[in-house]
């Protein structure tokens, strides 16, 4: 048979989607580095992940930075770090990815800096600003300013590359992290939809952009969405999000061309969905989801990457994300999946569970557009609740069986693992030296530059954020002057003020019948009873900048649902405000939740401050990804209990948690 005249066949093969690893740790010049390794192994896009002082704003000598610089990404808080981070890059040849939200205008006009620096045309650079705001306040909290400044600053971005840099994506509106915030298929479609018509509408009602270019604005908003392992209803899910953002743009929009009304999009597949327990199963799980993510031509991404199989163990080494790179390699390069039209056309299953999804979406996003649109949303706690609900829904389902993830719920006996034989060597290690390089670094610049440009670019931005004037001129002025990024979002936190997001927990309940639950809210009350208080109380905090807080606001719904009161006060917050909090609420237990890999700084800074408040008494514990060897020296510095991904059954934490109150009381 030859296989080259197969009827079926495409005339020619379609080329392969932009292949990128998700990249940047320890400094400018290490990520640089690493950037160079992975383009010489035939990545053929960058992806740049920055640390969490830099995408809340703050630099690296800010308190609530300890312990967090250069940790789940690269620091770059001036000019000459993204000169170092793009050093014999050249940017006009390469499509970059920039995960930023909040600070993306920042690190747009750095980016655009350096551009500028290398002779290279800003209409001729290509790649994509995160710039989804909407979703930082319901998952991943790296938000800084309310949500209609922040749109704002997403609109001003939209129109100036609109004008400037015509091959940028502006914003890429980001359903991924709702996914694992847990959201539905129908939930994930249905928000990220309504967040993007949210910034179409800014834009349009901003009126910096003509009626007639709407379709010019459509054809660069991109999205970066999640895949997750149920790959046949991931194929669904994206099929269906094309054929609601078509509908959206041409109706609400108005834009005709078929081309500009495309939907656009990357994809990483769910690290969250990755397991601590037998990771080498996290293999076949990534082949899976980005296998939902490419077999469909009519709905297949235009880029992808890949977490590693390590990931829910500490920070990936360049050796994983090779492999992961590879995966993508095999599949576009020795499969035939790039030959053929699109495998599922036809298909009454695949139509049906489209149909399904399509439907379900139009109801949440017609839901969110009643209440005003999604800023009002998440300003009535509405979109938070929702996510929460649906993942105390989704651990229920794990924990009672109906849902089974292998080597964690079922199938759990394993032979040693030679993936983790070498311990701590199987993650990369940040130095802890890093974060005192970076503090030096920033305040040299700041020595070295001219204090009044300074002054006067940030009273131009703070005068611009005062009026309607587009902020894009003012920002690239504070690049210029050498303006730091903690200065840059400072001046504006001082115009637009700073935000805390609704928590999402009022009225979530996540026990879902489990009969173990009536046996530990038996010995909640049995306890507070030979306490002499009315209700044991559990404070969850959130030290330093990690804004993941689905782990913590589970563990708070179960235990409330368990008899607790509970005591949470959102993310990001130092050392002092959580030692406060516990003194002054009179607390019988404090969790600490840090996923950042900064549970070394910010774990002992908790400690040492209860200690001097006169509460050593008071008992600790900590989940997170945290290392055996790290979880051995904080259980030596006081903690009482580390808790990890493995530990996936809540009730028995909970459990777990009265053990620790009735110890530190010396109950029987």
């Amino acid at each position: 048979m030859d296989e080259t005249a197969f009827p079926g066949r495409l005339p020619e093969r379609d080329r392969p989607w932009v292949m990128r690893t998700y990249a940047g740790h320890s400094s400018a010049s290490a990520t640089n580095a690493l950037f160079r390794r992975n383009l010489a192994k035939g990545q053929t896009g960058l992806s740049v992940a920055f640390d969490l002082p830099t995408q809340t704003g703050y630099d690296p000598d800010h308190e609530l930075a300890s312990g967090e610089v250069g940790r789940v990404g690269v620091p770059v808080a001036h000019l000459d770090d993204m000169r170092a981070l793009f050093d014999g890059i050249p940017l006009a040849e390469m499509n970059t990815s920039m995960t930023i939200n909040a600070p993306a205008m920042w690190l747009l006009a750095l980016y655009a800096g350096v551009a500028s620096e290398q002779d290279a045309e800003l209409t001729r650079c290509a790649g994509t600003t995160q710039n989804d705001i909407i979703k930082e306040y319901l998952s991943r909290g790296t938000y800084i300013f309310p949500p209609a400044a922040s749109l704002r600053l997403t609109a001003d971005v939209v129109a100036y590359t609109l004008r400037e840099m015509p091959r940028w994506n502006p914003v890429n509106i980001c359903s991924y992290h709702l996914q694992e915030a847990g959201a539905t298929p129908v939930q994930e479609v249905g928000f990220a939809l309504a967040t993007a018509v949210a910034v179409l509408d800014a834009v349009r009602d901003s009126g910096q952009v003509p009626a007639e270019r709407m379709g010019d604005v459509v054809q660069r908003v991109s999205f970066f969405v999640n895949a997750g392992v149920r790959f046949v209803e991931e194929i669904a899910k994206m099929r269906a999000f094309g054929v609601l953002w078509d509908e959206i743009t041409r109706e609400r929009y108005g834009v005709t061309e078929a081309r500009q009304r495309r939907f656009r999009y990357g994809v990483q597949v769910n690290s969250l969905g990755l397991t601590e327990a037998q990771p080498e199963n996290n293999i076949q799980r990534i082949v899976l989801e980005m296998l939902g993510v490419t077999m469909s031509r009519d709905a297949r991404a235009r880029a992808v990457q890949l977490p590693a199989w390590n990931e829910a163990l500490g920070l990936p080494r360049p050796w994983d994300q090779q492999w992961s790179l590879r995966m993508q390699q095999v599949l576009a390069y020795e499969s035939d999946l790039l030959e053929y039209p699109d495998l599922f056309a036809g298909s009454h299953v695949m139509t049906a569970l489209v149909d399904e999804i399509v439907a379900g979406a139009r109801v949440e996003l017609d839901k969110v557009l009643e209440l005003g649109g999604v800023v009002s949303a998440v300003e009535t706690g509405y979109l938070k609740s929702a996510l929460v609900a649906s993942l105390a829904e989704r651990r229920r389902r794990m924990e009672s069986g109906a849902d089974v993830v292998v080597g964690v719920n079922r199938y759990a006996e394993t032979e040693p693992s030679p993936l983790t034989a070498a311990g701590a060597d199987a993650v990369e290690q940040v130095d802890p030296a890093v974060e005192a390089a970076a503090v030096d670094r920033v305040r040299r610049w700041r020595a070295d530059r001219d204090g009044a440009a300074v002054d006067a670019a940030l009273a131009r931005l703070r005068a611009d954020a005062a009026s309607t004037a587009n902020l894009m001129p003012a920002t690239l002025d504070c690049v210029r002057a050498g303006v730091t990024t903690g200065e840059w979002a400072g001046a504006l936190r001082q115009v637009f003020g700073e935000y805390r997001a609704p928590t999402g927990l009022a009225g979530a309940t996540g026990s879902g019948g489990d009969p173990g639950l009536a046996a530990v809210r038996e010995r909640v009350t049995a306890t507070a009873r030979e306490l002499g208080s009315g209700r044991l109380r559990l404070l969850v905090g959130k030290p330093g900048l990690d804004g993941h807080s689905n782990g913590a606001e589970q563990i708070a719904v179960r235990a409330r649902d368990a008899g607790f009161e509970v005591v949470y006060q959102g993310i990001r917050l130092t050392a002092a405000q959580i030692v406060a909090a516990a003194v002054e609420e009179d607390v019988d237990l404090v969790g600490l939740s840090v996923l950042s890999g900064s549970h070394l700084a910010a774990v002992p800074a908790v400690l040492d401050g209860l200690r001097a408040a006169g509460r050593a008494d008071l008992p600790v514990v900590v989940g997170g990804i945290i290392p055996a060897g790290d979880a051995d020296t904080l259980r030596a510095a006081g903690v009482a209990r580390v808790f990890t991904p493995k530990d996936f059954a809540l009730t028995d934490i909970i459990d777990d948690l009265v053990t620790v109150i009735r110890r530190a009381n010396d109950l029987q």
